[in-house]
């Protein structure tokens, strides 16, 4: 196999990707219908944002590794990030056990995958901030438009009283759509904190002092987990919340519908 040949198997979507979007689009058409009745919907929920969060995880990671190849890392494309698998992806606690902990406990979205980037291979301090800030506005941009879906879905649903049947899905997809959305907009508010580890410290790292990068690497291993434990503070938990709330209000998405499809994905409780 040449190297252009290499090149171009690398960036094919990967047959886990492809799975994970058939198991969307299958729970969500179920979802949607109200398909095995209102006992299957949480099952069904929990299934469909999972799967979809799994998804949204890939794009934002494959976002970082698009914009570094665009800026002259060809090694993202031989460790196999252009293909969307997410166990080119992983590592075995921030990219799967805190992620499911604090989505399953609290509701949070922290896309924790990792993608290994060349930084001599980006040239320019504005490249080595835009492989960092690609993540967090893929969020943003899954947000919108799942914002988008919901405003002109859900909207009619409820303008026709529920009377639309099924061409306007149950309350029950378009709930686990807002909870989805929900995650999406905690992952980009978390993401774009200035807090070592994470994105919003990758953005303004390229301008940072010397001695500040150092002090910065030691405490990065343990930012993260301090961090959520900040988060567990009633004053600081509320403050959290109330302003990402305040974002889905602004996407036009009600609370109670957030609310529901919270209820849904936890469906055992």
């Amino acid at each position: 196999m040449t190297e252009t040949e290499t090149t171009r198997v690398s960036r094919r979507p990967s047959p886990i990707f492809l799975g994970l979007v058939g198991i969307t689009a299958i729970s969500g058409w179920a979802l949607f219908t109200g398909a095995g009745g209102s006992g299957a919907a949480g099952p069904i929920a929990f299934v469909f944002i999972l799967a979809a969060w799994v998804i949204s995880l890939c794009l934002h990671e494959f976002a970082h590794a698009l914009v570094a190849y665009r800026y002259g890392d060809t090694s993202v494309a031989y460790r196999g990030y252009l293909t969307l698998d997410p166990l080119k992806y992983t590592h075995p606690v921030f990219s799967i056990v805190l992620p499911l902990v604090f989505v399953l406990l609290g509701g949070i979205g922290l896309p924790g995958g990792a993608v290994f980037i060349d930084q001599r291979a980006l040239r320019t301090r504005f490249a080595r901030s835009a492989v960092s800030a690609a993540g967090p506005l893929t969020n943003l941009l899954i947000a919108v438009v799942l914002a988008i879906v919901i405003g002109i879905g859900f909207s009619s649903r409820v303008g026709s009283g529920g009377a639309a049947g099924a061409a306007a899905g149950s309350y029950e997809f378009w709930a686990a759509l807002g909870f989805l959305l929900f995650l999406q907009i905690t992952a980009t508010v978390l993401n774009l904190l200035p807090v070592p580890g994470l994105d919003g410290f990758g953005i303004i790292e390229p301008y940072l002092p010397t001695s500040w990068l150092a002090r910065a690497s030691r405490v990065a291993p343990f930012a993260i987990l301090i961090l959520f434990g900040l988060l567990w503070i009633p004053a600081v938990n509320q403050a959290f919340f109330g302003f990402i709330f305040g974002l889905t209000n602004l996407l036009g998405v009600p609370g109670i519908l957030i609310g529901s499809g919270y209820g849904l994905f936890q469906f055992w409780r």
